[in-house]
Parts: structure tokens; sequence; C-alpha cells
């Protein structure tokens, strides 16, 4: 099979960012975006969705991690939709629950070229770490979804710890990607979609 992947770059005021990423990989990731605690759940959904990433993200972090945060959300979503190519084959739609100690997250895409975020997660705390102010999470999934052309439904079931919280809403954002861009063996070469467009 044709190994499907891809290189995004973007340059503003802001943020310098270049992306590249590779669908059917082993889950390696070379990954700094100054946020560590970004990072750290960037690398899960490198190692759980079997992607191959490579992320280096330079942006305005004297002023806050709001900018570097959504704007790697767009590249690494240009990047996913390059890599998609044509879309013929692959399964489509993915879904996962993934518990991570008492925390419990639920993740079901379409990749239907209908940017939709449903956001269900309620942190009970700011931050996480230094810089990662918890709201800036659904901005990076929102312009992921944005991006790729996604309708993405991510919810937080119930937990207590919020790092277990967000870390198993990636987690199975990764499984659930895995499972939508994977390789359909009964329908190689056909577009899924009944209108015959994506």
């Amino acid at each position: 099979m044709m190994q499907r992947s891809a290189k995004t770059e973007r340059t503003t005021k802001e943020t310098q960012i270049t992306i590249s990423v590779g669908l059917d990989g082993t889950g390696q990731s070379e990954i700094d975006t100054g946020i560590g605690f970004f990072d750290h759940m960037l690398e899960q959904l490198a190692r759980h969705g079997l992607f191959d990433l490579e992320i280096t993200v330079k942006g305005d972090l004297h002023i806050d991690a709001h900018h570097s945060v959504e704007d790697c959300g767009i590249v690494l979503g240009q990047a996913i939709k390059e890599a998609l190519g044509d879309k013929k084959g692959i399964h489509r739609y993915g879904h996962a629950y993934v518990p991570m100690d008492e925390a419990l997250s639920r993740v079901a895409l379409d990749l239907s070229n209908r940017p939709t975020l449903v956001w269900k997660v309620d942190f009970t705390v700011d931050r996480l770490g230094e810089q990662m102010e918890t709201e800036l999470f659904r901005e990076f999934f929102h312009a992921l979804s944005q991006s790729v052309g996604m309708t993405l439904h991510i919810e937080n079931l119930y937990g207590e710890n919020n790092h277990h919280m967000i870390e198993s809403v990636f987690k199975a954002f990764a499984k659930a990607l895995r499972m939508a861009v994977s390789s359909d063996p009964r329908a190689e070469g056909i577009l899924p979609s009944t209108k015959e467009s994506l």
C-alpha cells in the first residue's frame, strides 16, 4: 500500500509551524511546541493512533499559548487532509472509548468534509502544566476539525483528575482517527459516500 504522508508549513506574525504526518506509521514522534503538556498530548496522539508525527511550533508564548495551540490544530488538520488524498477505500467513520484510571472519554468522528465540533468536557482547573490553559484544548480540536473537514464529537463521560480526563480524550481521538483513516479491504478504490463526493 502506498504510504500516505504530507508536510505542511504555516508562517504568520504569531506562529511559525512545520508539521509532517504519516498516517500509516508506527507511532514515532518528534514534537516541540514550547508547551510541555501540549507536547505530551500530541505524543499520545501519535503513539495511540500509530501516526508518525513531526511537529515544530515557534509561537508568541510571551503573550500566551493560544496562537500556538490553535494554529497547530489548523496546520495538523491541513497535513492530515493532504495525506488522506481522495479518501477512497478508507473507513471514514471512527469511534473509541478510552479509560484512564477514574476518567472515561468517548470520541466519534466522520471524515465527511462537514466540519463540526461537539465538545463536552468540563474541567475543574484553569491550567495543566505551566502554560496550557484547559480552554485551549477545545480551540485545538475546533481548529483541527475545521481544517480536516471532520465531524467530531468529544465527550469526557466522567472523571476527577483533569490530567486523566484530557489524556483519555486525546487517546480516544487517536484511536477513533486511526479507525477512520484505515483502509477497508472490502472497499478498495471506493469513495465511502452514496453522493460520490466527500
